[in-house]
């Protein structure tokens, strides 16, 4: 089929058949042809002549149908389906092409092929066949397609046909404008968009009555029905393009009208880059819990974030530092001998390491909390502060005597410590060997020998001191040498006989070594000796059977055999199911690790591990398995659950059930204050029915206190430490009684201390110094009364006050018991349901104690004359400064002290509040005598 060509001239024919609104289009659409709306003869130019023929037809509303920029092209078409043309099945096509010409000629009847530019190839989604005519169906299509930059005063478009019986139905082409727009006071006429959808600048024209001023800014004023009109009071508009006048912002203020931005209030600011829509703020408060923790020569400062941060989200942290000689009396600025991690000022995080402290010296560690106003206020920075005192080194050390494979050393302690001396540490190396190999001892004297040493060989020592407070530096080093060996004769015929043995044996003992760690036992355990099968059915306990099913609790010791009494109550573990991840702390058997324990068929889960030091005797290791003896027997949610033990390799293993929390007192004074007493009571409640389960079972705990309490993630508490006697010898808090051991003089009851009779109501008596633990945040008990006051104060009656905020119910049960008669003290059964009924009832909480309802408090009595005698004998001397500041230099004067005025003047630490104000309470008691 030959091409045919049709030229229709825009130009001519847009002046020809101008757009007569026959019809209706989107309002922001221009039409320049609609072929629709045309009457008469459109001239259009066919090439062949007889390849387009124009037919004039009316559709079914009488409308004229004729065959026949950026632009829109609309055009509506038939098209018959070629299978349904018979005899062409090689020729028809489906499709036409459309082209387009720019010219600036209107007068071109005849352009050349070539010279067109294609626009696209126009496919049918429908066709029709003979059937659609012989029912007069019309399948109609409507394509769109545009022409963008165009840049000529007019254009041809052109159809050709390559084969295909078509018809064009019409053809609409139109351009889009954006209508006339009136937007703040301003008139925008009608605009034509761009090309490519560019977007088009059109300068508008004030609307009556309004006028323009160069450009246009109008902050403070607002439109409204069409008019300017100025803000409010109370009201602002910062910028031309915002639409309405808007609120002041918090803690801002406008008192007249066509107000631009908002004043702050007093004490309140805006910083520089602060939006003006941003409400005024104010400097952070001090941080709140600081908490230091010295170490060898640096200390670790934590906090918490300020109670009010100002309202700003920008918080960081400065550290100051001030250092005072061990007299007090020469006092200054730390300087740059110190270092800060990561640094000392502009901290995001609430903690700071400070390193290279000298030995013996006091220091001041002030932090501030800032944000982005606190350099526009005038006031002074508010701090929190913590005084500390690094320990003095070691004396010089003395050589005592040595031989070929030892040395004896002795020391004396630094003269002023930082508190009582707990422990030294020995460091010792070869000579020039210090990177390579060095060997750490502890002791609690200060006399060591060392051992396993070479002959003839120079060891350097050094020696420093550990407090409380933590470590102090290493004293200087000394160099001592080892005695020289006797040499072996030469020519002895036994030498190369004692070398071969040894050396035989080394390697025997060696691979027998290895063998057992790897093998895990296998060859090395304890074989469980042969038993009759009467025995297993019952164990026998003080001429009482322990019947199968029964729940008594069977102490290891009435075993003839007590690595039976582990085998019976704990999992043997293989060693290599265990993955030790970190030293946690040190106990009194070796260390304590956190890792983790991957059993056969079970997850993996985390676990701490207590492990036996090397050259433990074998009382020792019996000592240390009976707690596992012991907590094998136990199984209860408030109790620390056992996992197994390792006894068949070394070092022999306790495995337990991992707290992520630590010990409850340190958990408490960490989160001083950050608890409701709700959550309080739920603590109380699980420690309670934990000690309920033991006393059940027949068990005495003996050492109940908030240090042997674990917290878990989920603020779970669980009681441990089932060591009983011999956990009690290396307890700080203990105190020597009758022969037998040493007593926590502050958690034990009346009887336990004179007859060392140990019940369950002795538990009893604990749990309430328990409880007042947990109610003060872990605050010591008696504070600092020495063992033998305490003593004293309760065989005169005295009873511990309520701590601060502490419901009366709570201070009631406390008190019920530590009644001196261990039969009127409560059961733990009944504790546990009277807790449960105050949780149930939280109203019943909300009366706090006072010190009126304190039980004959007679208290151990020190007599001071003045406020700083006072504040010296409640270990409260750092603050004299602040109470004398503050104008309180008599003891009448601090008598009606309140949290708030202790705030006031600078003491911001919950519990050093709370000791000063239960001191205060026992002045006001006693007139001019304080409790310590």
């Amino acid at each position: 089929m030959a091409r045919d060509w049709i030229y229709p001239s825009l130009l001519i024919l847009h002046f020809l058949f101008p757009n007569q609104a026959l019809r209706n289009y989107p309002e922001n659409e221009v039409t320049l042809l609609d072929s629709m709306s045309a009457l008469g003869d459109l001239g259009w130019e066919a090439y062949p002549a007889e390849g387009w023929e124009e037919i004039s037809v009316m559709d079914e509303r009488n409308t004229p149908m004729r065959t026949y920029q950026r632009v829109y092209i609309e055009i509506k078409f038939t098209l018959r389906d070629c299978n349904s043309l018979p005899g062409v099945p090689g020729t028809c096509k489906e499709t036409f092409n459309m082209y387009y010409h720019e010219s600036n000629n209107a007068n071109l009847w005849f352009i050349k092929e070539s010279q067109y530019a294609k626009i696209d190839t126009i496919a049918a989604d429908e066709s029709f066949t003979q059937v659609d005519v012989g029912d007069r169906v019309m399948k109609l299509n409507t394509e769109v397609r545009d022409i963008s930059n165009l840049s000529k005063k007019g254009f041809y478009l052109a159809f050709q046909d390559v084969g295909a019986c078509i018809a064009l139905v019409s053809v609409r082409v139109f351009y889009k404008k954006c209508p006339l727009t009136v937007l703040n006071l301003a008139r925008f006429p009608d605009t034509v968009t761009g090309g490519d959808s560019a977007l088009v600048e059109v300068r508008g024209s004030c609307v009556e009555d309004s006028e323009e001023l160069e450009a246009p800014r109008i902050p403070g004023f607002e439109e409204s029905e069409g008019h300017c009109q100025p803000c409010r009071p109370s009201f602002y508009k910062a910028s031309a393009m915002d639409a309405y006048c808007t609120k002041c912002p918090p803690h801002s203020y406008s008192l007249q009208d066509k107000a631009s931005e908002c004043t702050c209030e007093k004490g309140y600011y805006r910083a520089e880059l602060d939006p003006r829509s941003m409400a005024c703020t104010k400097p952070p408060s001090a941080p709140e819990n600081l908490i230091s923790t010295i170490n060898e020569t640096s200390v670790a400062l934590e906090w918490g974030p300020p109670r009010d941060s100002g309202g700003r989200g920008d918080v960081t942290y400065n550290i100051h530092c001030r250092k005072c000689s061990g007299d007090g009396r020469k006092c200054g600025p730390c300087g740059s001998g110190l270092h800060f991690s990561p640094r000392q000022f502009g901290l995001a995080l609430a903690k700071v390491q400070a390193t290279d402290l000298l030995p013996h010296t006091n220091y001041t560690f002030s932090i501030e909390a800032l944000n982005g106003v606190s350099d526009l206020s005038p006031s002074p920075r508010q701090l929190t502060s913590v005084n500390i005192t690094t320990s003095q080194t070691v004396s010089v050390i003395l050589k005592e005597r040595k031989s070929k494979d030892s040395i004896t050393l002795a020391w004396q302690g630094p003269e002023r410590a930082n508190g009582a001396i707990v422990e030294y540490e020995v460091i010792y190396y070869e000579k020039n060997q210090r990177d390579q190999n060095y060997t750490v001892l502890k002791t609690r004297s200060n006399m060591m020998t060392v051992d396993g040493l070479k002959p003839g060989t120079t060891y350097v020592f050094r020696v420093r001191a550990r407090t409380d407070g933590g470590y102090g530096n290493y004293g200087g080093e000394i160099e001592l040498e080892t005695s020289h060996e006797d040499m072996l004769a030469i020519g002895d015929p036994n030498q190369p006989t004692i070398l071969a043995v040894s050396i035989a044996g080394g390697i025997v003992l060696l691979i027998f070594l290895v063998a057992c760690f790897v093998v895990s036992g296998r060859h090395c355990g304890y074989i469980k000796a042969k038993q009759d099968p009467e025995e297993e059915k019952m164990q026998f306990q003080h001429g009482q059977v322990k019947l199968p099913g029964s729940r008594t609790y069977i102490h290891p010791h009435t075993y003839e055999d007590p690595n039976q009494a582990v085998r019976d109550f704990a999992k043997e573990i293989e060693a290599s199911s265990i993955r030790i991840e970190r030293v946690i702390g040190a106990g009194e058997f070796g260390e304590v690790c956190s890792g983790r324990l991957k059993l056969p068929s079970k997850r993996e889960i985390c676990v701490a591990i207590k492990s036996l030091k090397a050259g433990y005797s074998e009382k020792q290791r019996r000592d240390f398995l009976s707690e596992a003896s012991i907590m094998g027997q136990f199984d209860h949610p408030n109790i620390i659950r056992l996992e197994g033990v390792v006894t068949r390799c070394k070092p022999v293993m306790i495995i337990t059930e991992f707290m992520e929390n630590g010990s409850l007192d340190t958990f408490l004074k960490k989160h001083d204050g950050q608890f409701t007493v709700i959550q309080l009571v739920g603590m109380l409640r699980g420690i309670a029915s934990g000690m309920k389960y033991l006393s059940d079972m027949s068990y005495v705990h003996r050492d109940l206190a908030a240090r042997n309490i674990l917290v878990n993630s989920n603020l779970v508490c669980k009681v441990s430490d089932f060591g009983l006697s011999r956990v009690l010898e290396d307890d700080p808090e203990a105190a020597y009684t009758t022969r037998g051991g040493k007593i926590p003089i502050r958690w034990t009851s009346p009887e336990a201390i004179a007859y060392r009779k140990f019940t369950s109501a002795s538990d009893v008596w604990s749990y309430g110094i328990v409880m007042w633990e947990v109610m003060s945040y872990g605050e010591r008990p008696y504070w600092e009364m020495s063992n033998q006051d305490v003593i004293k104060a309760i065989d005169e009656g005295y009873r511990l006050p309520a701590p601060m905020d502490c419901p009366v119910v709570l201070h009631q049960l406390m008190l019920d018991c530590w009644e001196k008669g261990r039969s009127d003290r409560p059961k733990f059964g009944q504790i546990v349901n009277t807790l449960d009924k105050l949780i149930r009832n939280p109203g019943s909480l909300k009366q706090l104690a006072n010190s009126s309802v304190w039980e004959d408090p007679i208290t151990p009595e020190l007599s001071v004359g003045t406020v700083e005698d006072w504040l010296d004998a409640i270990k409260m001397g750092q603050y004299k400064e602040h109470f004398s500041s503050a104008g309180y230099v008599t003891l009448d004067s601090v008598m009606y002290i309140s949290s708030s005025d202790l705030g006031d003047m600078g003491v911001t630490l919950a519990g050093h509040q709370k000791k000063i104000l239960s001191s205060i309470q026992s002045l006001q008691t006693q007139g001019t005598h304080v409790q310590v």
